[in-house]
Protein backbone atom coordinates (compact mmCIF):
# COMPACT_ATOMS: atom_id res chain seq x y z
CA UNK A 1 0.00 0.00 0.00
CA UNK A 2 1.08 3.43 -0.71
CA UNK A 3 0.22 6.01 1.86
CA UNK A 4 -0.42 9.48 1.37
CA UNK A 5 1.57 10.82 4.58
CA UNK A 6 3.89 8.98 7.03
CA UNK A 7 5.00 11.13 9.85
CA UNK A 8 8.09 9.24 11.48
CA UNK A 9 10.03 9.58 14.29
CA UNK A 10 7.75 11.60 16.51
CA UNK A 11 7.04 11.00 20.02
CA UNK A 12 2.96 10.20 20.26
CA UNK A 13 1.12 11.55 22.52
CA UNK A 14 -2.05 10.13 23.79
CA UNK A 15 -3.95 10.67 27.08
CA UNK A 16 -2.65 8.24 28.70
CA UNK A 17 0.81 7.37 27.63
CA UNK A 18 3.26 8.52 24.96
CA UNK A 19 5.70 6.27 22.92
CA UNK A 20 7.81 6.62 19.78
CA UNK A 21 6.07 5.51 17.07
CA UNK A 22 5.46 6.08 12.97
CA UNK A 23 2.41 7.20 12.09
CA UNK A 24 0.44 6.99 8.39
CA UNK A 25 -2.40 8.22 6.96
CA UNK A 26 -4.56 7.04 3.87
CA UNK A 27 -7.45 8.35 2.50
CA UNK A 28 -7.97 11.15 5.41
CA UNK A 29 -7.79 8.82 7.92
CA UNK A 30 -4.83 6.94 10.83
CA UNK A 31 -4.42 3.97 9.28
CA UNK A 32 -1.40 2.91 10.87
CA UNK A 33 0.48 3.12 13.81
CA UNK A 34 4.30 1.03 13.97
CA UNK A 35 7.50 1.14 15.98
CA UNK A 36 8.57 1.44 12.09
CA UNK A 37 6.86 1.91 8.99
CA UNK A 38 8.35 0.76 5.69
CA UNK A 39 6.21 1.22 3.22
CA UNK A 40 6.47 4.49 0.60
CA UNK A 41 4.29 7.42 0.94
CA UNK A 42 3.22 10.20 -1.51
CA UNK A 43 5.01 12.51 2.06
CA UNK A 44 7.09 11.41 4.38
CA UNK A 45 7.63 14.17 7.67
CA UNK A 46 10.42 13.59 9.49
CA UNK A 47 9.43 14.03 13.11
CA UNK A 48 12.51 13.55 15.08
CA UNK A 49 12.77 15.31 18.77
CA UNK A 50 9.30 16.51 18.24
CA UNK A 51 5.81 15.87 19.92
CA UNK A 52 2.87 14.21 17.71
CA UNK A 53 -0.61 15.08 19.09
CA UNK A 54 -4.20 15.08 18.00
CA UNK A 55 -5.44 17.99 16.71
CA UNK A 56 -7.00 20.52 19.94
CA UNK A 57 -11.32 20.04 19.67
CA UNK A 58 -12.28 24.06 20.99
CA UNK A 59 -15.51 22.87 22.38
CA UNK A 60 -16.43 27.02 23.14
CA UNK A 61 -16.60 29.71 20.42
CA UNK A 62 -18.81 32.79 19.31
CA UNK A 63 -18.11 33.49 15.26
CA UNK A 64 -19.77 35.71 13.67
CA UNK A 65 -21.64 36.14 16.89
CA UNK A 66 -24.09 39.66 17.17
CA UNK A 67 -23.86 40.66 20.76
CA UNK A 68 -23.60 44.16 22.54
CA UNK A 69 -24.47 46.33 19.67
CA UNK A 70 -22.31 44.41 17.28
CA UNK A 71 -20.75 41.32 16.18
CA UNK A 72 -17.99 39.36 16.92
CA UNK A 73 -15.11 40.10 14.85
CA UNK A 74 -13.68 37.16 13.42
CA UNK A 75 -15.36 35.34 11.00
CA UNK A 76 -16.09 31.68 10.36
CA UNK A 77 -13.12 32.11 7.94
CA UNK A 78 -10.98 34.01 10.52
CA UNK A 79 -11.44 32.25 13.58
CA UNK A 80 -11.21 28.66 12.46
CA UNK A 81 -7.77 29.88 10.30
CA UNK A 82 -6.63 31.26 13.54
CA UNK A 83 -7.40 27.71 15.06
CA UNK A 84 -5.54 25.81 12.26
CA UNK A 85 -2.53 28.40 13.49
CA UNK A 86 -2.51 27.38 16.89
CA UNK A 87 -3.37 23.31 16.37
CA UNK A 88 -7.30 23.41 16.34
CA UNK A 89 -8.33 21.33 14.07
CA UNK A 90 -12.95 21.08 15.63
CA UNK A 91 -14.30 24.30 16.46
CA UNK A 92 -17.74 24.27 18.08
CA UNK A 93 -19.71 27.25 17.42
CA UNK A 94 -22.62 28.60 19.56
CA UNK A 95 -25.61 30.05 17.23
CA UNK A 96 -28.19 31.96 19.09
CA UNK A 97 -31.89 30.51 19.21
CA UNK A 98 -34.34 33.22 18.71
CA UNK A 99 -38.37 33.50 19.74
CA UNK A 100 -39.93 32.29 16.76
CA UNK A 101 -37.11 30.22 14.94
CA UNK A 102 -36.27 26.95 15.12
CA UNK A 103 -33.21 24.57 16.21
CA UNK A 104 -32.53 23.46 12.33
CA UNK A 105 -33.37 26.36 10.99
CA UNK A 106 -30.30 28.24 12.76
CA UNK A 107 -28.07 24.80 11.60
CA UNK A 108 -29.03 25.04 8.18
CA UNK A 109 -28.54 28.75 7.74
CA UNK A 110 -25.06 28.50 9.59
CA UNK A 111 -24.26 25.54 7.43
CA UNK A 112 -24.42 27.21 4.30
CA UNK A 113 -21.62 30.00 5.47
CA UNK A 114 -19.53 27.12 7.47
CA UNK A 115 -19.34 24.66 4.44
CA UNK A 116 -17.78 28.05 2.24
CA UNK A 117 -15.51 29.59 5.12
CA UNK A 118 -14.28 26.74 7.75
CA UNK A 119 -10.63 26.48 7.55
CA UNK A 120 -11.21 23.40 9.91
CA UNK A 121 -13.79 20.54 11.13
CA UNK A 122 -16.62 21.89 12.53
CA UNK A 123 -19.96 21.18 15.01
CA UNK A 124 -22.28 23.30 16.80
CA UNK A 125 -24.06 23.67 20.05
CA UNK A 126 -27.46 25.66 20.15
CA UNK A 127 -27.82 28.31 22.68
CA UNK A 128 -31.61 28.06 23.45
CA UNK A 129 -33.48 31.00 23.97
CA UNK A 130 -37.48 30.58 23.34
CA UNK A 131 -39.51 27.05 23.66
CA UNK A 132 -41.54 28.56 21.33
CA UNK A 133 -44.78 27.01 23.01
CA UNK A 134 -42.87 23.84 23.51
CA UNK A 135 -42.05 23.16 19.42
CA UNK A 136 -38.18 23.15 20.56
CA UNK A 137 -39.17 20.30 22.69
CA UNK A 138 -40.19 18.65 20.39
CA UNK A 139 -37.22 19.48 17.96
CA UNK A 140 -34.23 18.62 20.06
CA UNK A 141 -34.88 14.85 19.15
CA UNK A 142 -34.50 15.95 15.32
CA UNK A 143 -31.21 18.07 16.21
CA UNK A 144 -29.64 15.16 18.29
CA UNK A 145 -30.79 12.59 15.18
CA UNK A 146 -28.82 15.11 13.02
CA UNK A 147 -25.63 15.41 14.96
CA UNK A 148 -26.59 17.84 17.47
CA UNK A 149 -26.49 16.68 20.74
CA UNK A 150 -25.78 19.88 23.15
CA UNK A 151 -27.90 22.87 24.05
CA UNK A 152 -26.52 25.83 25.87
CA UNK A 153 -28.38 27.75 28.50
CA UNK A 154 -27.65 31.44 30.19
CA UNK A 155 -28.72 31.86 33.44
CA UNK A 156 -27.55 35.51 32.41
CA UNK A 157 -28.45 38.01 29.81
CA UNK A 158 -31.94 38.96 31.37
CA UNK A 159 -32.37 42.07 29.66
CA UNK A 160 -30.97 40.90 25.87
CA UNK A 161 -33.81 38.69 26.19
CA UNK A 162 -31.43 35.50 26.00
CA UNK A 163 -31.50 34.28 29.91
CA UNK A 164 -33.52 30.64 30.68
CA UNK A 165 -35.48 30.60 33.72
CA UNK A 166 -35.47 27.42 36.36
CA UNK A 167 -38.55 26.17 34.66
CA UNK A 168 -37.52 26.14 31.38
CA UNK A 169 -33.87 25.11 32.21
CA UNK A 170 -35.46 21.91 34.25
CA UNK A 171 -37.40 21.01 31.16
CA UNK A 172 -34.16 21.20 28.97
CA UNK A 173 -32.41 19.23 31.27
CA UNK A 174 -35.15 16.39 31.27
CA UNK A 175 -35.33 16.52 27.29
CA UNK A 176 -32.10 16.39 26.67
CA UNK A 177 -31.32 13.24 29.39
CA UNK A 178 -33.90 11.43 27.50
CA UNK A 179 -32.38 11.44 23.99
CA UNK A 180 -28.37 11.49 24.64
CA UNK A 181 -28.11 15.38 24.65
CA UNK A 182 -26.21 17.13 27.19
CA UNK A 183 -27.12 20.98 28.28
CA UNK A 184 -24.63 23.54 28.43
CA UNK A 185 -25.00 26.28 30.98
CA UNK A 186 -23.33 29.58 31.61
CA UNK A 187 -23.85 30.53 35.88
CA UNK A 188 -24.15 34.09 36.61
CA UNK A 189 -27.18 35.69 38.82
CA UNK A 190 -28.46 38.45 36.67
CA UNK A 191 -30.47 39.79 39.75
CA UNK A 192 -27.36 40.79 41.41
CA UNK A 193 -25.50 41.94 38.56
CA UNK A 194 -28.48 44.34 37.54
CA UNK A 195 -28.67 45.08 41.03
CA UNK A 196 -24.52 45.91 41.54
CA UNK A 197 -24.29 47.99 38.14
CA UNK A 198 -27.59 49.83 39.16
CA UNK A 199 -25.47 50.87 42.26
CA UNK A 200 -22.34 51.40 40.57
CA UNK A 201 -23.44 53.54 38.09
CA UNK A 202 -25.21 55.86 40.16
CA UNK A 203 -22.00 56.44 42.01
CA UNK A 204 -20.42 56.73 39.16
CA UNK A 205 -17.96 54.17 39.05
CA UNK A 206 -17.85 53.28 35.55
CA UNK A 207 -14.41 52.05 34.82
CA UNK A 208 -13.95 48.02 33.71
CA UNK A 209 -12.32 47.33 37.35
CA UNK A 210 -16.61 48.02 38.52
CA UNK A 211 -17.24 45.05 35.57
CA UNK A 212 -15.30 42.53 37.77
CA UNK A 213 -17.41 44.20 41.20
CA UNK A 214 -20.50 43.96 39.60
CA UNK A 215 -20.46 39.91 38.85
CA UNK A 216 -17.69 38.78 41.59
CA UNK A 217 -17.07 35.17 42.81
CA UNK A 218 -20.21 35.18 44.95
CA UNK A 219 -22.30 35.75 42.14
CA UNK A 220 -21.02 33.21 39.58
CA UNK A 221 -21.24 30.97 42.61
CA UNK A 222 -24.81 31.10 43.38
CA UNK A 223 -25.93 30.23 40.17
CA UNK A 224 -23.52 27.27 39.54
CA UNK A 225 -24.72 25.84 42.98
CA UNK A 226 -28.69 26.35 41.55
CA UNK A 227 -27.51 24.61 38.13
CA UNK A 228 -25.64 21.13 39.66
CA UNK A 229 -28.42 21.43 42.48
CA UNK A 230 -30.84 20.93 39.40
CA UNK A 231 -28.96 18.64 37.66
CA UNK A 232 -28.05 16.27 40.97
CA UNK A 233 -31.28 15.90 41.78
CA UNK A 234 -33.17 15.62 38.10
CA UNK A 235 -29.73 12.77 37.70
CA UNK A 236 -28.77 14.79 34.37
CA UNK A 237 -25.81 15.42 32.47
CA UNK A 238 -24.59 18.83 32.90
CA UNK A 239 -21.69 20.52 31.66
CA UNK A 240 -20.45 23.90 33.36
CA UNK A 241 -19.10 26.42 31.01
CA UNK A 242 -16.10 28.96 31.49
CA UNK A 243 -15.96 28.06 35.57
CA UNK A 244 -13.89 30.36 36.86
CA UNK A 245 -14.59 30.86 40.63
CA UNK A 246 -13.38 28.76 43.77
CA UNK A 247 -17.11 28.17 45.43
CA UNK A 248 -18.94 27.51 42.59
CA UNK A 249 -16.15 24.71 41.70
CA UNK A 250 -16.07 23.15 44.79
CA UNK A 251 -19.76 22.48 44.83
CA UNK A 252 -19.91 20.82 41.14
CA UNK A 253 -16.71 18.98 42.25
CA UNK A 254 -18.56 17.90 45.28
CA UNK A 255 -21.28 16.92 43.14
CA UNK A 256 -19.13 14.76 40.49
CA UNK A 257 -17.74 13.20 44.06
CA UNK A 258 -21.31 12.19 45.54
CA UNK A 259 -22.19 10.52 41.79
CA UNK A 260 -23.82 13.67 39.85
CA UNK A 261 -22.74 13.52 35.79
CA UNK A 262 -21.18 16.77 36.04
CA UNK A 263 -18.44 18.63 33.36
CA UNK A 264 -16.71 21.36 34.02
CA UNK A 265 -15.15 23.53 31.44
CA UNK A 266 -12.47 26.09 32.60
CA UNK A 267 -10.55 28.58 29.84
CA UNK A 268 -7.02 29.70 29.50
CA UNK A 269 -7.74 33.49 30.49
CA UNK A 270 -9.08 32.42 33.91
CA UNK A 271 -5.66 30.15 34.21
CA UNK A 272 -3.35 33.05 33.38
CA UNK A 273 -5.29 36.18 34.58
CA UNK A 274 -6.73 37.73 37.43
CA UNK A 275 -9.17 40.25 38.26
CA UNK A 276 -6.17 42.71 38.34
CA UNK A 277 -6.11 42.97 34.74
CA UNK A 278 -9.26 45.50 35.12
CA UNK A 279 -7.05 47.67 37.10
CA UNK A 280 -4.86 47.97 33.91
CA UNK A 281 -5.53 51.15 31.47
CA UNK A 282 -6.71 48.81 28.91
CA UNK A 283 -8.57 46.42 31.27
CA UNK A 284 -11.83 46.76 29.20
CA UNK A 285 -10.19 44.84 26.34
CA UNK A 286 -10.20 42.36 29.05
CA UNK A 287 -13.92 42.34 29.60
CA UNK A 288 -15.64 39.23 29.34
CA UNK A 289 -18.36 37.03 31.16
CA UNK A 290 -17.60 35.46 33.41
CA UNK A 291 -14.55 37.86 34.15
CA UNK A 292 -11.43 36.86 35.45
CA UNK A 293 -11.69 36.61 39.16
CA UNK A 294 -9.07 36.69 42.31
CA UNK A 295 -6.20 34.53 42.94
CA UNK A 296 -7.61 32.47 45.14
CA UNK A 297 -9.91 30.96 42.46
CA UNK A 298 -7.35 30.90 39.79
CA UNK A 299 -5.51 28.61 42.06
CA UNK A 300 -8.28 26.23 42.75
CA UNK A 301 -8.74 26.18 38.91
CA UNK A 302 -5.73 25.16 38.66
CA UNK A 303 -5.99 22.45 41.06
CA UNK A 304 -8.69 20.93 39.67
CA UNK A 305 -6.79 21.18 35.89
CA UNK A 306 -4.07 19.14 37.78
CA UNK A 307 -6.21 16.84 39.81
CA UNK A 308 -8.47 15.38 37.10
CA UNK A 309 -11.66 17.54 38.13
CA UNK A 310 -12.00 19.77 35.44
CA UNK A 311 -12.87 18.18 32.22
CA UNK A 312 -11.98 20.27 29.09
CA UNK A 313 -9.97 23.03 28.24
CA UNK A 314 -12.04 25.55 25.87
CA UNK A 315 -11.97 29.10 24.75
CA UNK A 316 -14.69 31.08 25.04
CA UNK A 317 -13.38 33.47 21.68
CA UNK A 318 -15.37 36.00 21.31
CA UNK A 319 -13.24 39.09 20.13
CA UNK A 320 -14.13 42.93 19.46
CA UNK A 321 -12.35 45.37 17.89
CA UNK A 322 -10.79 48.01 20.20
CA UNK A 323 -12.65 50.44 19.28
CA UNK A 324 -15.83 48.70 20.09
CA UNK A 325 -14.26 47.87 23.48
CA UNK A 326 -14.03 51.90 23.63
CA UNK A 327 -17.44 52.78 23.33
CA UNK A 328 -17.01 51.36 27.14
CA UNK A 329 -14.15 53.67 28.22
CA UNK A 330 -16.60 56.07 30.50
CA UNK A 331 -19.13 53.36 31.01
CA UNK A 332 -18.42 49.64 31.43
CA UNK A 333 -21.97 48.49 30.88
CA UNK A 334 -20.80 49.34 27.05
CA UNK A 335 -18.07 47.54 26.63
CA UNK A 336 -18.91 44.75 24.58
CA UNK A 337 -18.05 41.35 26.47
CA UNK A 338 -15.67 38.56 24.80
CA UNK A 339 -11.84 37.56 24.37
CA UNK A 340 -9.57 36.17 21.44
CA UNK A 341 -8.47 33.26 22.19
CA UNK A 342 -8.49 29.70 19.35
CA UNK A 343 -5.21 30.78 18.31
CA UNK A 344 -3.82 29.98 21.74
CA UNK A 345 -5.86 27.49 23.34
CA UNK A 346 -3.57 24.56 23.05
CA UNK A 347 0.07 26.73 23.08
CA UNK A 348 -0.82 27.91 26.56
CA UNK A 349 -1.95 24.39 27.70
CA UNK A 350 1.29 22.38 25.94
CA UNK A 351 3.15 25.59 27.39
CA UNK A 352 1.89 24.26 31.09
CA UNK A 353 3.48 21.14 30.24
CA UNK A 354 6.53 22.10 29.11
CA UNK A 355 6.83 23.93 32.62
CA UNK A 356 6.09 20.99 34.21
CA UNK A 357 2.69 22.22 36.08
CA UNK A 358 0.77 19.51 33.92
CA UNK A 359 1.59 16.40 31.73
CA UNK A 360 1.56 16.10 28.01
CA UNK A 361 -0.56 13.57 28.28
CA UNK A 362 -3.38 15.63 30.43
CA UNK A 363 -2.66 18.34 28.10
CA UNK A 364 -4.25 15.98 25.37
CA UNK A 365 -6.98 15.09 27.65
CA UNK A 366 -8.03 18.34 28.43
CA UNK A 367 -7.92 19.99 24.96
CA UNK A 368 -8.76 16.99 22.57
CA UNK A 369 -9.76 13.55 24.30
CA UNK A 370 -12.27 14.53 26.65
CA UNK A 371 -14.28 17.25 23.99
CA UNK A 372 -14.24 14.71 21.68
CA UNK A 373 -15.60 11.86 24.50
CA UNK A 374 -18.47 13.78 26.09
CA UNK A 375 -19.43 15.56 22.97
CA UNK A 376 -19.68 12.38 20.71
CA UNK A 377 -17.06 13.46 18.24
CA UNK A 378 -16.46 9.55 17.79
CA UNK A 379 -13.57 10.16 15.17
CA UNK A 380 -11.48 12.60 16.72
CA UNK A 381 -9.63 13.16 20.05
CA UNK A 382 -7.02 11.04 19.68
CA UNK A 383 -4.29 9.03 17.54
CA UNK A 384 -5.73 5.81 17.16
CA UNK A 385 -6.40 3.76 14.09
CA UNK A 386 -9.37 4.35 12.37
CA UNK A 387 -9.63 8.03 13.53
CA UNK A 388 -9.32 11.62 11.24
CA UNK A 389 -5.78 11.90 10.78
CA UNK A 390 -6.10 15.36 12.62
CA UNK A 391 -2.59 15.53 13.59
CA UNK A 392 0.00 18.56 15.43
CA UNK A 393 3.58 18.26 15.31
CA UNK A 394 4.90 20.23 18.64
CA UNK A 395 8.49 21.14 18.85
CA UNK A 396 9.03 21.95 22.73
CA UNK A 397 12.43 23.66 21.83
CA UNK A 398 10.25 26.61 19.93
CA UNK A 399 10.07 29.80 21.54
CA UNK A 400 7.39 32.23 20.06
CA UNK A 401 6.27 35.41 21.51
CA UNK A 402 2.74 36.41 20.98
CA UNK A 403 1.96 39.73 18.82
CA UNK A 404 -1.22 40.62 17.14
CA UNK A 405 0.57 41.19 13.64
CA UNK A 406 1.71 37.27 14.36
CA UNK A 407 -2.53 36.34 15.09
CA UNK A 408 -4.50 34.76 12.10
CA UNK A 409 -7.44 36.52 14.18
CA UNK A 410 -9.49 39.80 12.42
CA UNK A 411 -8.99 41.66 15.88
CA UNK A 412 -6.85 44.50 16.32
CA UNK A 413 -5.37 43.53 19.50
CA UNK A 414 -5.13 40.21 22.28
CA UNK A 415 -5.10 40.22 25.76
CA UNK A 416 -2.10 37.34 25.02
CA UNK A 417 0.44 40.13 23.74
CA UNK A 418 3.57 39.57 24.88
CA UNK A 419 3.15 35.92 26.00
CA UNK A 420 6.15 33.53 25.24
CA UNK A 421 5.27 29.77 24.97
CA UNK A 422 8.17 27.20 25.24
CA UNK A 423 7.13 24.73 22.79
CA UNK A 424 4.78 25.85 19.97
CA UNK A 425 3.50 23.75 16.96
CA UNK A 426 5.04 24.16 13.96
CA UNK A 427 2.45 21.81 11.64
CA UNK A 428 -1.20 21.04 11.90
CA UNK A 429 -2.66 18.48 9.92
CA UNK A 430 -6.95 18.37 9.12
CA UNK A 431 -7.46 15.10 7.92
CA UNK A 432 -4.04 14.15 6.80
CA UNK A 433 -4.01 17.50 4.86
CA UNK A 434 -1.65 20.18 5.97
CA UNK A 435 -2.86 23.42 6.59
CA UNK A 436 -0.28 25.32 8.84
CA UNK A 437 3.24 25.20 8.42
CA UNK A 438 5.44 26.94 10.56
CA UNK A 439 3.57 29.91 11.49
CA UNK A 440 2.03 30.37 8.63
CA UNK A 441 -1.40 29.56 6.81
CA UNK A 442 -1.31 27.17 3.85
CA UNK A 443 -5.16 25.42 3.81
CA UNK A 444 -8.01 27.55 2.80
CA UNK A 445 -11.33 27.97 3.51
CA UNK A 446 -14.17 25.60 2.89
CA UNK A 447 -11.46 22.72 3.75
CA UNK A 448 -13.38 21.58 7.06
CA UNK A 449 -16.45 19.28 7.19
CA UNK A 450 -19.19 19.48 9.54
CA UNK A 451 -18.99 16.89 12.53
CA UNK A 452 -22.17 14.84 13.04
CA UNK A 453 -22.04 13.77 16.66
CA UNK A 454 -23.60 10.59 18.13
CA UNK A 455 -26.20 10.92 20.70
CA UNK A 456 -24.35 10.12 24.54
CA UNK A 457 -25.41 7.48 27.55
CA UNK A 458 -23.71 9.99 30.37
Amino acid sequence: MKYDLIIKNGTIVTATNSYKADLAVKDEKIVAISEKIEEDAKKIVDAEGKLVLPGAIDSHTHLAMPFGGTVSSDTYESGTRGGACGGVTTVFDYPVQRKGTSIMELINEKKSILEKEACIDYASHVCITDLNNGEIIDEMETAVKEGITSFKVFMVYKKEGMMTDDATFVKLLKRAKEIGGLINVHAENPDLIDLKVEEFLKEGKTSAWYHYLSRPEFVEAEADKRAVHWAKNLQAPLMIVHMADKEGLNAAIDAKLDGATIFLETCPQYLEFTSDVYKREDGRNFVCSPPMKGKESQDAIWQAVQNGMIDTIATDHCPFQSYEKDWGKDDFTKIPNGLAGIENLYPYMLDAANSGKITFERAVELCSTNPARIYGCTQKGELAVGKDADIVIYDKDKEFTVTIDKMHTKCDHTVWEGKTFKGYPVQTYLRGNLIYDNEEFVGKPGMGKFVKREPQKY
